[in-house]
């Protein structure tokens, strides 16, 4: 019975065995880095970046990516491959990430990085370009080794980017195995990578995510983005129309952190649905918006085909007309949940419209529409009051509130703001992750606490000075 059970599962065996295998692999290149210094840890990370965003490689990875998966376009991807990288590594390469990284005077304790090991990470196939890079110097910046398992569609970028890396690893003196792309992919063999590495790094479908918190190993799962974008009263309308429309637009709205409904408050409501449409906004009226709608679901899922395609690509499957300059599509929407689709995801240049009275209506949307998808991921206001920003911040179920500046380009981090460099946005209890960060390496290391004792012990205050007047109101 033992032996026919498993000859019932040759493939499911050999998908084991082979994962084994690069797991084998990996754990020993990074036994072979566990001891480097925090300047051999930080060369490897400039040379893993500089061999993929080099002038002359950078475009070549951004035309292969578009040839393969036929997801977004050109622009997008290099901005992606030359500046997203480049911006990351910025962003760590002056983190102490090796010895003593923190020490925490007040409390006497010193802490010390160790690295976890292997790292099973996901690469989605809508950002397949800059992901594998960003997971591996983040993973290597700990003095971990790291697996990339890439969506099917983009399996070819993958290897074309892992090599690359692995090329410039051994030039710099150690051992290509500190990444390893899982070159022919499957569900089966992504599964096992998560069952067999020691932590999880995953980007990508929601049933990915589930399964990666599923396989027993410690996980870094995302959750499902939603985004929502508030323009109030006292913002710069014309800043905020073109922002919204970068990214609305940006890599065809590939990313998860694209625009995907705006609110606009009464009394700006005309005069910035006019700006929106000088941007290149064209509203739906109901005949296209039920056409748009037909094609841009199958049985309650995103359809495929039209993910990060043209306007002109969408329209012409989706059988309406739309006139020349179109950028992205503008749907009037009242209602949010399952009956009201366009209040969901859509990775498409469709944004759904709405209208509020005041910053009160607008935060109840927000919450409203999240609640049915992409709570705890993020959202953002365009205004210049402090009051209404810090009133939808405290009052949304969400990780990141990004004020002023395009969502898609900016949560992630980028030069204009303070945000951890990433393509991984944890969505905290809301979102079903055991994380709000922006993952980058600190995610990435075990810390050992050394805790001596204090100069002076602490005094216990009396009973009085620690219940306050609680003692008497309970008696």
């Amino acid at each position: 019975m033992a032996h026919a059970a498993t000859l019932e599962h040759p493939v499911e065996n050999s998908d084991a065995s082979e994962v084994a295998a690069l797991v084998a692999r990996s754990r020993a290149a990074q036994a072979q880095i566990e001891n480097y210094t925090q300047a051999q840890v930080d060369a490897l990370i400039r040379a893993m970046v500089w061999a993929v965003a080099k002038p002359g490689v950078a475009e070549k990875i951004a035309q292969h990516t578009v040839d393969e998966t036929q997801l977004g376009n050109y622009d997008g991807k290099f901005l992606k491959i030359f500046r997203k990288t480049r911006a990351t590594l910025f962003d760590i390469i002056d983190d102490k990430s090796v010895g003593v990284i923190e020490e925490d005077t007040a409390r006497n304790i010193v802490k010390i990085a160790k690295p976890v090991g292997v790292i099973g990470a996901l690469s989605p196939s809508t950002n397949p370009e800059a992901t594998p890079v960003i997971k591996a110097i983040s993973a290597v910046k700990g003095r971990n080794s790291i697996i990339v398992a890439p969506h099917p569609r983009a399996k070819l970028t993958n290897k074309l980017i892992c090599d690359l890396m692995r090329e410039a690893i051994v030039k710099m003196g150690a051992p290509a195995d500190l990444v390893i792309s899982i070159d022919i992919p499957s569900v089966n063999k992504t599964n096992e990578l998560m069952i067999q590495c020691d932590r999880i790094l995953a980007t990508g479908g929601s049933a990915m995510v589930v399964a990666a918190y599923s396989s027993g190993t410690p996980a870094l799962g995302v959750g499902a983005g939603n985004a929502v974008i508030t323009v109030d009263d006292s913002a710069d309308l014309d800043d905020a129309a073109e922002k919204i429309r970068i990214s609305k637009t940006l890599d065809l709205a590939a990313s998860c952190s694209s625009d995907n409904a705006v609110i606009l408050l009464d009394a700006i409501y005309d005069e910035m649905l006019a700006k929106l449409q000088s941007k290149g906004g064209h509203i739906l009226d109901a005949d296209a918006k039920a056409k748009l709608q037909s094609v841009l679901w199958e049985d309650g899922h995103i359809n495929a085909k039209v993910v990060a395609q043209t306007p002109q690509f969408i329209a012409d499957f989706a059988g309406f007309n739309i006139p020349d300059g179109t950028q992205f599509f503008i749907v009037p929407e009242t209602g949010y949940g399952a009956d009201h689709p366009f209040s969901g995801e859509k990775m498409t240049v469709t944004m759904a419209l709405y209208r509020a009275k005041d910053i009160d209506e607008a935060i109840f949307l927000t919450n409203a529409i999240q609640a049915y998808q992409g709570q705890g991921h993020s959202c953002g206001i365009y205004s210049r009051s402090d009051a209404n920003i810090m009133r939808l911040a405290n009052a949304t179920r969400t990780s990141r509130v990004m004020v002023n500046q395009p969502q898609a380009a900016s949560n992630s981090g980028n030069l204009w703001n303070g945000m951890r460099q990433t393509f991984s946005l944890g969505c905290g209890s809301w979102g079903g992750n055991g994380t709000n960060n922006n993952i980058t390496w600190r995610d990435l290391i075990n810390e050992t606490w050394v805790s001596k004792p204090l100069v002076t012990p602490k005094d216990l205050p009396s009973d009085d000075v620690l219940f306050g007047d609680v003692i008497a109101k309970l008696g």
